[in-house]
């Protein structure tokens, strides 16, 4: 890629074209290579990348920035950055590591590109290796999602089951493979709630935790979409009435009989009377006759 294509991407001209041309210099090279200014630029990055983070996300602590901070300028941010840039087609690099592939090794491309920010540093001032660091950034932390980037597998899962109130997983090593010095190890990882048994394999009994973490994440996520939570209860309007203090009648309870006037329950009451004493009159009458017969 020529030069001046790349100095197009990165948004600056170098008035210096030494200093360019060292920042894209591998030690295989020459003995004049960019590994100070790659020192130089790993702590601009730092600063600009940590004052985009302050100003960003003004609520989230010292603890939850650095952590934020420490993913965005790890080697494989730095590396996708550059494969944006394909920096690859600028580097100066030795026979040996040509013919090894080094123009595509993680490693070197991102220490490259912090020693651009370095030789931008000193060509400019901090003001344009920020500008350029920021127009890189920018775009990045559109979708940054501060509450999971640079969690491993086994906190993101660990704090997902949390907030569900499940149990936490279980992991057991129920396998290994290969020599002692290459060891392979296989990891179980159960979520008994929800009947969930994922299996990972690492190069450490730690990698491979995490690579089960991972696939269960997945898994428990899937489980929880397929059987939402049963919708709540709700009280019928007759119940919620009563507890305010209002009295109604239940829907299922049978309907009271309506109450009587209380003259007219009066009344009723004495003709009762009445027609008891006229049966006892009559039985007695029938009974009189029935003797003298």
């Amino acid at each position: 890629m020529d030069i001046e294509l790349l100095q197009k991407r990165l948004g600056h001209t170098f008035r210096n074209a030494e200093l360019l041309q060292q920042a894209l210099t591998h030690r295989s090279h020459s003995s004049v290579h960019n590994e100070r200014l790659e020192f130089l630029g790993d702590s601009v990055l730092n600063c600009v990348v940590a004052s985009l983070l302050f100003d960003k996300f003004t609520k989230i602590d010292e603890g939850d920035l650095s952590r934020l901070r420490a993913n965005l300028v790890k080697q494989q941010s730095l590396y996708e950055i550059a494969q944006r840039l394909e920096l690859s087609q600028c580097l100066r690099l030795g026979e040996g590591e040509l013919k090894s592939g080094g123009f595509r090794r993680p490693s070197i491309l991102a220490d490259t590109l912090e020693a651009l920010f370095g030789a931008i540093f000193l060509d400019a001032g901090f003001d344009a290796a920020r500008d350029v660091i920021r127009a890189m950034y920018v775009p990045i932390l559109q979708t940054v999602d501060p509450k999971t980037l640079g969690k491993d597998a086994k906190t993101l899962l660990q704090e997902y089951l949390q907030g569900k109130k499940i149990p936490l997983p279980q992991y057991n090593v129920v396998a290994t493979h290969g020599a002692a010095h290459n060891q392979e190890f296989e990891v179980e990882c159960l979520v008994p709630k929800l009947d969930i048994q994922v299996f990972g394999t690492g190069g450490s009994r730690r990698a491979g935790e995490q690579a089960a973490a991972k696939l269960a994440l997945e898994a428990v996520q899937a489980a929880l979409v397929k059987t939402p939570a049963a919708p709540k209860k709700t009280r019928q309007r007759t119940t919620q009435l009563k507890l305010a203090g209002i009295a109604t009648i239940q829907p299922d309870a049978p309907a009271a009989e309506p109450k009587k006037p209380l003259r007219a329950a009066r009344m009723s009451a004495a003709r009762e009377v009445d027609d008891t004493a006229a049966a006892e009159a009559k039985a007695e009458e029938i009974v009189n006759q029935s003797k003298s017969a």
